[in-house]
């Protein structure tokens, strides 16, 4: 199965719509549960890690049955298909509470978020097993990994810019009325994007599924593949410095930076976030890779992020903080880099497949890319539950009001604590990264031509 550029234009389209539904939940639930609805912040952050322990189970054992599924529809369409219908549906009453407050509430959430996280998992993996499914090439696979990866971070980048803003407008000032609305607004694009996404997919039915061997050959096959776990290390401890980043700079603005164009002035960093993101997924990446290897990049990016984490908190703590454009610029390079990281982790995955293949014969990759969802959730969980745990720590109070309009002072403690989070916690998490891949990742990009090389030449013979 080869993508044509009608079918690259819907797996972009598929990318924004997914990734619209996953940054809402996974930069804005803990402020909706928390600040607005008044549940315990460790109470969400909680939950939430128990969710992802779930999904420790639930993804690889999803990824075992799309490997498995050899239906008249193909393999990946039926569950694209369901997966989506279901989790837009989750999706609009996770966000749509009933007015309950307490311990039904506390049950409503957990069993509304963690199945969320099990049907965007039936959708989430087939999405991104089709790159290494449908081209053997490492160029090839790089460019859809940038196509779908900066469509991604479009749709993320549009949750996080005008959430809040179009909160207010379809709330008419009741934040709790403007999520429900919005989530409803996102839940049907979603669907339409991936509908037209599995109408242009043309999967044939093959006479065997991609992998015949037993549950336990497949998961020895994963475990026995090194460089696939270097780079899902990788992956948690990344997108965990910027999931924290984007679930506490929300209180930043409101209780820190403040002023009554909070919201406008939390909306222009992501803006201009968003933006620096999507141009180091299309712009800079593109631009370095004719120049420097993959693995000179990943570092690059890895140390310009850290330094953008370290000027914050030094501008926070001299009292410039308050000063936007500085602000925008620091948050530039953190974005910029996290673009060209994103991209990489894909890109790195992808060539495992074809490591594990020529190191176990066995090509796993549903199995394989089910651990990237697991991980991207897992780095949701554990970073949410870590500013969950801050906020309560720091002694941060909750806007009570439910609307957008400020009604809690918190003290200079609070504050301090609160600009420490942000940008230390994150910082610990990059260096992490860089002292693993450093350590251990192998597959250079000489080293991925010469394995997808070989490769062509067993399955010719063969």
């Amino acid at each position: 199965m080869k993508f044509t550029r009608k079918q690259t234009a819907a797996f972009g389209l598929g990318a924004v719509g997914k990734d619209m539904v996953y940054a809402l939940s996974a930069s804005y639930v803990l402020y909706y549960y928390q600040d607005i609805l008044g549940l315990p912040a460790a109470f969400v952050g909680l939950i939430l890690m128990i969710a992802r322990i779930f999904d420790a189970v639930n993804d690889p054992f999803m990824g075992i049955v799309v490997a498995k599924t050899n239906s008249r529809w193909g393999r990946f369409r039926p569950w694209l298909f369901t997966g989506t219908v279901l989790n837009a549906f989750v999706l609009y009453f996770l966000f749509a509470a009933p007015d309950i407050s307490g311990a039904p509430l506390m049950v409503w959430f957990s069993a509304l978020y963690i199945l969320w996280g099990v049907t965007y998992t039936m959708m989430d993996i087939p999405y991104w097993s089709m790159i290494p499914a449908v081209t053997t090439e490492p160029k090839e696979r790089e460019s859809l990994s940038v196509v779908g990866r900066t469509c991604a971070a479009f749709g993320n980048a549009l949750i996080t810019v005008f959430t809040l803003m179009a909160v207010s407008a379809l709330g008419s000032g009741s934040e709790r009325a403007g999520f429900a609305r919005l989530a409803m607004i996102i839940a049907v694009f979603f669907i339409v994007a991936e509908m037209i996404l599995v109408a242009s997919i043309e999967e044939k039915r093959s006479e065997k599924t991609a992998s015949s061997g037993t549950i336990r050959e497949m998961f020895s096959a994963l475990m026995h593949n090194d460089q696939a776990m270097v780079t899902v290390i990788s992956i948690v401890l990344i997108n965990s410095a910027m999931y924290i980043t984007t679930n506490l700079i929300i209180y930043f603005f409101k209780y820190d930076f403040g002023g009554e164009n909070w919201i406008g002035n939390y909306t222009l960093f992501n803006m201009v976030g968003g933006l620096g993101q999507i141009a180091g997924m299309m712009i800079l990446y593109p631009f370095i890779h004719t120049k420097l290897s993959n693995q000179t990049i990943f570092k690059g990016a890895l140390i310009v992020s850290m330094a953008g984490y370290l000027s914050i908190m030094t501008v926070c703590l001299t009292g410039l903080g308050h000063v936007l454009p500085l602000l925008c610029g620091l948050g530039l390079l953190v974005f910029c880099a996290s673009g060209v990281l994103i991209v990489l982790t894909t890109v790195f995955l992808s060539g495992s497949v074809d490591y594990g293949e020529m190191k176990t014969g066995r090509r796993e990759e549903s199995v394989i890319f089910s651990m990237q969802t697991f991980v991207v959730k897992a780095a949701s969980g554990l970073s949410v539950f870590i500013a969950g745990l801050g906020i309560s720590l720091i002694g941060l109070k909750g806007n009570a009001d439910q609307t957008a309009v400020v009604t809690e002072v918190q003290s200079a403690g609070t504050i301090l604590g609160l600009r420490l989070l942000m940008t230390l916690l994150p910082m610990f998490g990059l260096v992490a990264a860089m002292i693993i891949f450093t350590k251990y990742f192998k597959l250079t990009d000489e080293r991925m031509n010469e394995i997808a090389g070989q490769l062509k030449e067993r399955h010719y013979n063969s």
